[in-house]
């Protein structure tokens, strides 16, 4: 059977002026042309020849010597070439672009940037690329908790966080509550794993281990307080809206920065302000 969207080694079954018929093995009814471009020197009838399957222009079945920067059930990052009304087509090193169709965006995505996109069989046939990309990733990674990783957010979720693709391979999950500044679709992020579900699924974090990220958050916050002429116009008594909104730290978090900077004697607590000392 030939596979679209996969790498297979195929027959030389028959050598045309415009290229060579490949199938699996000589007398099978299916058969695939490589176009005269593709076809290696010295290629005859038996020869094997590891190809590519798509589909041309016409919608038919094609076969390339060309390696695809993308194949069925990848994921990989790839760049937007243009947009149209039904799309946009994303360049995956073949002659004929991909699509990557509006209902298959998670986000609005314009010429010249990267996405992250899974390779797949549409309804009609056909193969196209989709940003929802969960189903493709992977659960088996080699990592465990505490382990610093990189990924790319492919999904926002107002209920469960960010969606990280870690190594854009694994499947990996940034918490609400461990989200903090201004995440979105496509960014790459830094984080440390906080747990290994039992079916493999990473949790994650953007931020250090608390002792660790005190320091961090009590230089933040003392910046902060420089900024706004060495008053901060509100407490730790604040609502943890108000703090996370204006600190990008949780209310826990924020106290104690705060306490690590009354401790230092760098700062004061007012009524209604923190005062830097």
């Amino acid at each position: 059977m030939i596979k679209l969207g996969e790498k297979q080694k195929l027959t030389v079954v028959k050598k045309v002026d415009f290229g060579v018929y490949l199938s699996e093995q000589a007398g099978a009814e299916e058969k695939v042309l490589l176009p005269a471009k593709q076809v290696p020197s010295g290629t005859e009838v038996g020869s094997v020849v590891e190809v590519f399957i798509y589909k041309d222009s016409d919608d038919r079945l094609i076969a390339t010597t060309n390696e695809p920067k993308i194949m069925l059930g990848d994921v990989r990052m790839l760049k937007v070439k243009e947009t149209s009304r039904i799309g946009a087509f994303m360049d995956w090193g073949l002659e004929k672009d991909v699509l990557l169709p509006f209902r298959e965006q998670t986000k609005k995505v314009k010429a010249g940037e990267e996405v992250l996109c899974a390779l797949y069989i549409d309804k009609s046939s056909r193969l196209a690329v989709t940003m929802n990309v969960y189903p493709y990733l992977k659960t088996n990674s080699p990592y465990a908790k505490d382990d610093k990783v990189i990924g790319t957010v492919y999904e926002m979720s107002d209920n469960f966080g960010a969606f990280v693709a870690v190594d854009d391979i694994y499947s990996g999950l940034i918490p609400k509550k461990e989200l903090f500044g201004n995440v979105k679709i496509g960014d790459s992020v830094n984080a440390r794993i906080t747990s290994v579900k039992e079916d493999g699924r990473l949790n994650l974090s953007i931020r250090e281990k608390a002792y660790l990220q005190m320091d961090t958050d009590a230089q933040k916050l003392l910046d902060m307080i420089k900024d706004c002429g060495g008053r901060l116009p509100f407490t730790d008594k604040a609502s943890p809206e108000l703090i996370r909104e204006k600190t990008q730290m949780s209310k826990n978090e924020f106290k104690r920065a705060v306490g690590r900077l009354l401790k230092e004697g760098k700062i004061t607590i007012g009524k209604d302000s923190i005062d830097q000392v």
